[in-house]
Parts: C-alpha cells; structure tokens; sequence
C-alpha cells in the first residue's frame, strides 16, 4: 500500500523543482525527504525523479503519483474545512427528541435561536418514544431528549440537565361553583369528577402521586391523553382536570387555578450523552433551552 505522506513530499519536490527547496517548505531535513522518496521508490518499483542540473524533475511515474498526490492533497483540505465547520457548528446534524407539550414554550424558540447562531445546521426533530424516551440517546441515534422526572434516570453514559420544574394547574369549568377562589389544596377536590389529561408514563403517575398524598383517589369520568381535549372536557362541565402550566392555554369556559399541599410539579430535563462531542451547535441548543425555560417558568396561566 502507497504511503500517503511519501506521495506528499513527492508532490512537494515536484512542485518546487529539487528536494532542497522542498525540505525547506516542509520543515525536513534535505537528507529525511531524499531518504522518504527513495523509500517510495522502493514500494513502487520504479524511478520516480531523475536530475536536471541542480534539480530533478518527474519520471512518468512520478508525474502520476504527483497528480494522485495532488487529488489526496486537495481531498485532506476538504476534510479538514468541513470538520473545522462541524466543530464550530456551521454545518452538521442535531437530532432532538421531545414530548409535546414543551413544543411551544421550549423547543420552538430554542429551535429558532440554534438556527440564528448555526443555519446550516439540519434538526432532526421528533417526537420521543413513550416507552423508552432515552433510548435513541444512548444508541447515538439523537444527540439530545427532553424528558420528564421522576423516572429513575440515573443511566450510565447520560447526563442529565435541568429545565425548570413545570407546576400543574387545576382546570375548572368557568361555572364551576368555586371557580372564583385563587388557589385549592389538593384535598378540596377529592369529592370532584375527574378528567384525566395525561397518557400512562411518570406524568400521570406523577399526579396519582399527589392525589394520594392528599387522601384521594381521583374518580376518572373521562380520560384524554392531551390537554386540549381534556380542557375540552372540563368546558362541557364534565369534571376538573389537572393541567401543567407548559401545557394550559387560555381556553372559553375553563379556568385555571394554582394547586397546594401538595404541589404537584413535574420535572423536565435535556439528556445528553456524557462522550457526547463538544459541538458548538449541541451547546448552544442547550443554552438557548435554558433560556426559553425562564419565562416558560415565569408565565402566568391564573
């Protein structure tokens, strides 16, 4: 097999007319490039310089190695362009995985800032894998999740970043008979029709959770697995609902309410994977993350 770097400094004696002035460029010795070429030789079999006074100039064989040197010379500098590109993330691929209700508030203005700061970067967006929303990070197939505490994410390989902790709201119907009070323990509502607003997954464990530490079971008579429909529901008066305030909109016929002892508050986190390379593009979406969750925290939706 040719050695690439012999084809190099072939090329350089060529393009500069003897080994001296080559050397020189290249910061050897006259005698190691002599020795390099001479060791080329040898692999191919063939003369590849001859002399021409005090220079040399390419045999046929040497001017067809010079010409695939200079194809291997051009193709290195390409490559080494386009990772100087990745690196500073001007081109590249991000694969973001998320879960629908932080569309809006989170990843969209996160998405906008990454595309001012790196457009020629191509997202990879989709929604994440119910059962496994981790999956695709540790297999290497997204750079990147959103996902939603307390499951036990303590995997290894995958670090876990905090957004900002998503405080659920209770949704009432606007004629409800104390729609009109600011905030409700957990334990007012025990007696009420429930509609359920989340899939099975932590999110609804998360509120059973809750309701059980406040002495109650909810008495489910509708279920959803978004919140718009379930605040549809709430509208037509067929119960209330708890909604997380990332994912409450301001809806006719539904008032949202804050929640107390206890609190019910879900967790939202950016995984990343430990190794993951240091790519511009990949910091700066978990920055601009971190900056869309700020006033998705501080919205009011009371």
């Amino acid at each position: 097999m040719l050695d690439v770097r012999r084809m190099l400094m072939l090329r350089a004696v060529v393009t500069s007319g003897s080994v001296t002035a080559a050397a020189a460029h290249l910061g050897y010795t006259p005698s190691a490039v002599s020795q390099q070429v001479a060791v080329l030789e040898k692999e191919v079999g063939m003369t590849l310089l001859e002399r021409v006074g005090r220079g040399v100039r390419p045999t046929e064989a040497g001017r067809l190695l010079t010409r695939h040197a200079a194809i291997i010379s051009q193709d290195i500098a390409e490559a080494e362009s386009a990772l100087a590109d990745l690196r500073a993330g001007r081109t590249g691929r991000l694969a973001v995985r998320y879960f629908a209700s932080v569309g809006p508030m989170l990843v969209a203005p996160a998405l906008a800032r990454l595309r001012e700061e790196h457009p020629g970067v191509r997202i990879d967006l989709r929604l994440i894998e119910p059962e496994d929303p981790l999956r695709e990070v540790q297999r290497g197939d997204a750079d990147l999740a959103i996902v939603v505490g307390p499951r036990d994410y303590s995997r290894q390989g995958l670090r876990m970043v905090h957004l900002l902790d998503d405080e659920y709201l209770v949704a009432l119907p606007a004629g409800h008979a104390r729609a009109g009070r600011r905030a409700f323990d957990l334990a007012d509502l025990a007696c009420e029709p429930w509609v359920c607003s989340e899939p099975p997954g932590p999110c609804r464990d998360l509120m059973l959770h809750a309701c059980a530490a406040a002495g109650f079971s909810p008495d489910f008579v509708a279920k959803s697995e978004d919140y718009a429909t379930a605040q549809g529901f709430v509208a037509a008066g067929l119960g209330v609902a708890l909604i997380p305030r990332l994912g409450a909109a301001d809806r006719p016929g539904v008032v949202l309410r804050e929640v107390r002892r206890p609190e019910p508050v879900r967790t939202i986190y950016a995984a990343v994977r430990e190794n993951a390379s240091a790519q511009s593009a990949l910091s700066t979406l978990l920055r601009a993350l971190g900056e869309a969750s700020q006033p998705a925290h501080r919205r009011s939706a009371v």
